[in-house]
């Protein structure tokens, strides 16, 4: 959860408590009651967020993601080739020097995607989008992607909007883990080929 959407479920409560306090005293005229009313609810969010808190932990241990921001940067193309061959594409990693920008080129059919993946551990801004839109051109693709297990900036969300790049942030990776291999325990039940040189 972004830090936007927490600041807005953050003021979503507070709007639900003082409208659940302000019906309950007007509707009761009671201070004790609208007391216990507020109290109850409060505490039924806190079970709510507590069980929310669970569930994304559990959904980040099955994804394996904790591993996948400890591999390198070519580990992580290779992750990605087999997890892009489990969903039906013919996958190709570019050599490691003089790739134009491009880590790995999928073919599904008639469509040829061009992929760089940022192993990151901060959000990635507009120069990869800038890459793969270039890569794209340079390799004659139909789409262009840019995979990451961190997150985007504000500005690369815009331009790639305005290029046709799709981004595969954090979320959308561990998604498409768990489309993988819905009972996924670990990333180390997924075959990763290790890096060659």
């Amino acid at each position: 959860m972004t830090k936007k959407q927490m600041r807005q479920q953050e003021e979503g409560i507070k709007a639900l408590l003082l409208l659940v306090g302000g019906a309950s005293y007007w509707y009761t005229k009671s201070i004790e009651t609208t007391i216990v009313i507020v109290g109850v609810l409060i505490a039924l969010i806190i079970v709510y967020t507590i069980i929310q808190a669970i569930q994304r932990k559990e959904r980040l241990r099955k994804s394996g993601i904790e591993i996948i921001d400890k591999m390198d940067g070519i580990h992580f193309e290779h992750y990605l080739k087999e997890l892009f061959l489990t969903q039906g594409y013919k996958v190709n990693v570019t050599k490691a020097s003089g790739d134009y920008g491009a880590d790995l080129i999928l073919k599904n059919d008639n469509d040829k995607i061009v992929v760089q993946a940022k192993r990151y551990s901060k959000n990635v801004g507009i120069k990869a989008v800038q890459e793969i839109s270039g890569a794209k051109t340079y390799y004659d693709g139909t789409e262009a992607w840019v995979v990451t297990n961190s997150y985007f900036t504000k500005a690369a969300k815009e331009l790639a909007s305005k290029l046709g790049v799709k981004l595969f942030d954090r979320d959308e990776l561990i998604a498409l883990i768990l489309k993988m291999n819905p009972n996924a325990t670990s990333i180390h039940n997924t075959p990763v080929k290790k890096a060659q040189g």
